[in-house]
């Protein structure tokens, strides 16, 4: 008895030639089958009056879908249900017929495997005309009095970094807890413009500006950055603006990308997805790949904020594909490691525990290969092994594993992070860990422990804001705690 199912490839057809569909009667027989759908037509019924209608054998029929003369008859005639969508499938594409004669959808692209992770088609990063500086104004709607408390606050922030260390020595004045807000108003400010038209500095004055916000994130030191950040972006635009301004595009994209980095953390997603997404439009302009890549993770990482898993993951994935990296030498394999490590956080946030931990030590092998001191220190803290443990701590709080969250900060010592904002997101990372397991007393220990690394960052960020009021309400407060609240500007 003959098997009901597909032949193999080659099995039987070796030397035949391929039968050509006559195509005289091709829109004929699109005609008839929207028809014969409409009146109920069997499928089999459809299968042989148009093979019958193109003067094919059952053979020839059979040749092109896959199956025997013998289960072609069978099908036309009904003895054989073709209930699957693979032999409707099969059928539609022998026959040159829209699938959808047969019921079936058009089929969606298949989706890319990078990493052993699906995603999506990547495509070429839109481009639009460079943002202009507008003239100052005052944005509608505004809240006039919040608008003045927060330029007071400016006034202190403005003396503070002209005056004090980068360190985190500096002490801080009572209402500190805003200074996350007087950020967010003066980049907001100067993104859209407002503010009094930019002065343009020399090149040596705007190189040192920028170093010292880059040492100022690296430092949480909120008060500098509220006060370097919004010049470097009013000059930066004013740059661009004139004629040849292309050239600085380079530095006015990593300015961006520091403003985007602040942002995450203030959660402020609007303004973030703006500075990302101009970050991603200068750096194209620069041509520059390693700004490219990182503007990409800085994108990659809103999307995973927002909620929205699979672009995230299609977004840092196409980018550490990039052939480009791989030409950029250490820096290059390194920011493929840090897109990696936000991939794996992404699946960590969809609940993907294994897939977290394969891509975390992918990662993690790229790291020791490469050895050393982390590399591109720039990029949000850099890349080495000790900053993919670091990442570890987080994504397997996220994965639902505070257990394994605290087994993976034992394997580090903090003092060896490259900066006090890495060791400042250890401490927060591990004392989240903490307090899903119902440890109070440590937990607190350890965000005191944050605060005097970096007092800025403990005191205006949202998440430790959050992690504070959530203690204060779900058991006993220690007068360490109601301190730490009160110093954070958490209502007590």
């Amino acid at each position: 008895m003959q098997r009901s199912c597909r032949a193999r490839p080659g099995a039987s057809t070796v030397g035949a030639a391929q039968p050509r569909l006559p195509t005289r009667r091709g829109a004929d027989v699109a005609e008839e089958t929207h028809a014969a759908l409409g009146a109920g037509e069997r499928p089999g019924e459809l299968v042989r009056r148009t093979r019958q209608a193109r003067g094919m054998t059952l053979a020839q029929l059979g040749e092109r879908a896959g199956y025997s003369a013998a289960q072609v008859s069978r099908y036309e005639r009904g003895v054989a249900p073709m209930n699957d969508v693979d032999v409707r499938g099969a059928f539609a594409d022998a026959l040159e017929l829209p699938r959808e004669a047969f019921g079936l959808l058009t089929p969606m692209p298949r989706p890319e495997i990078r990493h052993g992770q699906a995603i999506g088609a990547p495509a070429a990063f839109p481009r639009v005309p460079a943002h202009k500086v507008g003239r100052p104004g005052q944005e509608d709607g505004e809240d006039p009095v919040r608008r003045r408390k927060l330029l007071a606050n400016l006034a202190w922030t403005a003396a503070a970094a002209a005056t004090s260390p980068l360190g985190p020595s500096h002490s801080l004045p009572a209402d500190e807890a805003l200074l996350g807000d007087v950020l967010v108003a003066k980049l907001r400010d100067a993104m859209l413009g407002l503010g009094g038209p930019p002065s343009v500095p020399s090149t040596q004055v705007l190189e040192g500006d920028f170093a010292r916000a880059r040492a100022d994130f690296d430092a949480c030191h909120y008060a500098g950055l509220a006060l370097r950040l919004p010049r470097l972006i009013r000059a930066g635009h004013a740059l661009t603006a004139a004629p040849g301004g292309d050239e600085g595009c380079e530095r006015l994209a990593q300015t961006y990308l520091i403003a985007t980095r602040m942002l995450v953390k203030l959660d402020e997603q609007q303004l973030g997805w703006m500075a990302a997404d101009r970050a991603r439009q200068l750096a194209e302009t620069s041509g520059n790949v390693l700004t490219i890549a990182e503007s990409a993770r800085q994108l990659a990482v809103l999307a995973r904020k927002a909620g929205w898993h699979d672009q995230a993951l299609s977004i840092a994935l196409t980018a550490a594909d990039d052939p480009g990296l791989r030409d950029a030498g250490r820096e290059g394999a390194a920011e493929r490691g840090l897109l990696i490590q936000s991939a794996a956080y992404t699946v960590a946030r969809r609940g993907d525990r294994d897939g977290m931990r394969q891509l975390t030590d992918e990662a993690a092998a790229i790291a020791t290969e490469l050895g050393g001191a982390p590399l591109l220190r720039g990029h949000g803290g850099g890349f080495s092994l000790i900053t993919v443990q670091l990442h570890r701590i987080s994504a397997e709080n996220y994965a639902g594993d505070p257990l394994a969250a605290l087994t993976a900060a034992r394997s580090i010592s903090l003092n060896e992070l490259p900066s006090l904002e890495r060791r400042s997101r250890g401490l927060g990372d591990i004392a989240l860990a903490l307090e899903r397991l119902g440890r109070r007393s440590e937990c607190v220990r350890t965000l005191l422990a944050a605060e005097r690394c970096a007092p800025q960052e403990a005191h205006a960020r949202p998440a430790v804001k959050s992690l504070v009021s959530g203690l204060l309400v779900s058991g006993p407060v220690s007068p360490e705690l109601r301190g730490l609240a009160e110093r954070s500007g958490v209502l007590v």
